[in-house]
């Protein structure tokens, strides 16, 4: 079974294990000068399809995020938390939040970790995160390999 891992946010980091093998990235969703706002989730969403035709995956789990330093963040995550669930309904896809602080403590034994403590967490699976959200995605990853979720 294919798990997605997801960090959401305008720089969506995301992670999955296929044939043993651990791939992870950036999907940046930020939008150009002229585009309207709701362009940034038509962009999520075409991505998740790709990505489901692409890995066939059957479970994802996201960072569940429940205080937003801004407003503006939260407006986006929540935005992209709605694509992502109603994506998943339509496809039949589980899927299930993971609390920040769980996926901070299983990496480095804090559930108040620093991003630079996470990146170095996950350069030790052999990872190179290209930024914290790459790396939070194969955080979640590894979490969700442990089964307790």
């Amino acid at each position: 079974m294919i798990t997605l891992c997801l960090d959401l946010g305008t720089k969506t980091g995301w992670a999955c294990r296929v044939d043993g093998c651990i791939q992870s990235g950036v999907n940046n969703l930020k939008g150009g000068r002229y585009e309207g706002g709701g362009m940034r989730y038509l962009r999520f969403r075409s991505w998740l399809t790709e990505m489901h035709q692409n890995i066939k995956f059957e479970v994802v789990y996201f960072e569940e995020v429940r205080r937003h330093i801004g407003t503006d963040a939260a407006h986006v995550y929540g935005g992209l938390l709605a694509t992502l669930t109603a994506f998943c309904e339509e496809n039949n896809i589980a899927y299930q939040g993971v609390p920040v602080a769980t996926i901070k403590k299983h990496m480095t034994g804090k559930g108040n970790a620093k991003k630079d403590a996470m990146i170095a967490a996950v350069k030790e699976l052999g990872v190179n995160p290209i930024d914290d959200n790459e790396a939070d995605a194969v955080a979640i990853l590894s979490y969700s390999e442990t089964g307790v979720v």
